[in-house]
């Protein structure tokens, strides 16, 4: 008896690290779901943040190319499970395919929200009482939070656009994830890659295009382009199919990737409402 006892102990002692171990890895599985456009859930280090959220019923905005109302397609979730289990929102800008105002009235007021600097007076005028800008970093629930530059656009059409950001996410145990944010292939995304060598990079490759000017977002060519930059990089593209001024299809991304030799599973062009384990 006592010989079957001792041995159970030395099992478990040798066997159930690993077993909790393998459960805390399974618990910890970051994922990302696109809702829809920039929206998503981001699951990581056991947090889950809503990112750049547009929860506006399809045609509730006016056009910004003169080509239809926007969000051109209805969500593929309720807002109620959009908003379930959310702990914070990231929002790189303010413009509003990326926080709209029915997000502005869904979502709690003392929801912790994360925003570049500059923007967090807007967010607080429309009455949220726990807003903080990340001009360079910033820590929450050992999640750090990191900004990092990008151009919307080139040229004349820059002093229309504003200040964007992206987002540097990195925690002790998870990936690092580059949130491009809505930007060109410019010298500020190099950068950002070449400093921070992230696991994932989440790009905005819609090609979105203001009439009269060069594309204020990544088209599918500079996509590709940044793919190859990043050769040990998971690349996932989002921001397209939604709104009235995006050029860009899933379909005609996929093929610049394939022409240029990416594949499928290194970048990964996720349908709305798909969840990404990693």
């Amino acid at each position: 008896m006592f010989k079957n006892i001792v041995i159970s102990v030395i099992c478990l002692l040798l066997f159930a690290p690993e077993c909790f171990a393998q459960y805390t890895r399974t618990e910890k599985t970051m994922k990302i779901q696109l809702i829809r456009n920039a929206t998503m859930k981001i699951t990581y280090a056991g947090r889950t943040i809503l990112a750049d959220p547009m929860l506006s019923p399809k045609g509730a905005m006016d056009p910004f190319a003169g080509i239809a109302r926007n969000p051109t397609i209805d969500l593929t979730m309720k807002t109620e499970e959009i908003l379930s289990s959310v702990e914070c929102v990231l929002i790189t800008h303010n413009h509003p395919d990326h926080f709209d105002t029915a997000a502005i009235g869904i979502i709690s007021k003392e929801m912790p929200i994360f925003c570049q600097g500059g923007d967090e007076e807007k967010i607080k005028e429309a009455g949220f009482t726990s807003v903080t800008p990340v001009e360079t970093s910033r820590e929450w629930n050992n999640i750090k939070i990191i900004r990092t530059g990008g151009k919307h656009g080139s040229g004349k059409v820059l002093e229309h656009m504003g200040k964007v950001s992206g987002f540097i996410l990195t925690a002790k145990g998870e990936p690092i994830v580059y949130w491009v944010g809505d930007s060109i292939w410019c010298v500020e995304v190099k950068e950002a890659i070449e400093k921070y060598r992230p696991d994932i990079i989440i790009t905005h490759s819609g090609g979105a295009k203001v009439p009269g000017f060069e594309p204020i977002l990544m088209d599918a060519a500079q996509t590709a382009g940044l793919a190859k930059y990043a050769p040990k990089s998971s690349i996932v593209a989002i921001h397209m199919e939604s709104l009235d001024h995006c050029t860009v299809t899933r379909e005609s991304l996929r093929f610049e990737a394939d022409k240029a030799g990416i594949s499928a599973s290194r970048l990964v062009i996720p349908k709305d409402g798909e969840i990404l384990s990693f």
